[in-house]
């Protein structure tokens, strides 16, 4: 996976949004806010709400509601956290209908047990309005680099956001 599938993974999720007429917020997705470096000065990004970029514990509690009992008995790179982050997300943003959040452990130095997992955390308004519907699915990403990067890092920052947008696709699909 390159730049180049990121971006048309990115401009496909935009695609669907736009057909669906709804909005997208994002509770964390890796600094990857940009979804394929849009220019923010263009008219046709309507579809996308914003990002919270939430690293630190007390920030994904502040910002996104996370559950600080949560954070310590699941911990961070957990199912429940990743929906508490998106269902944060399109709770706070009024104008979204639908929220994507990712929380995982990249590397390098990460304890044994989380390297290379992520979880996907996606949130939806209800039909009526009245309430939302969560999901969560778990990401184990690649253990090694691949030919052509020098970063694992970097190479797992990609990959979980091009993974999350496929999952993303697959659900505004259905």
């Amino acid at each position: 996976m390159n730049q180049v599938e990121l971006d048309q993974r990115a401009k496909q999720t935009a695609e669907l949004l736009a057909k669906r007429e709804w909005r997208l917020v994002c509770g964390e997705l890796y600094g990857r806010f940009d979804l394929g470096h849009p220019d923010p000065h263009r008219r046709d990004l309507n579809w996308l709400c914003g990002s919270a970029i939430v690293y630190r514990l007390e920030t994904k509690a502040e910002w996104l509601g996370v559950s600080r009992e949560k954070l310590n008995s699941a911990g961070p790179v957990s199912s429940i956290i990743a929906e508490q982050m998106a269902t944060g997300a399109l709770l706070k943003t009024h104008e979204a209908d639908v929220a994507i959040s990712i929380t995982g452990d990249l590397g390098p130095q990460a304890p044994a047990e989380t390297d290379g997992v992520a979880w996907v955390g996606i949130a939806t308004r209800t039909s009526d309005g009245t309430g939302y519907q969560v999901n969560s699915e778990k990401l184990e990403l690649a253990k090694e680099l691949v030919s052509g990067e020098t970063n694992l890092r970097q190479q797992r920052q990609s990959e979980a956001v091009y993974r999350s947008l496929g999952i993303l696709i697959d659900y505004l699909n259905a």
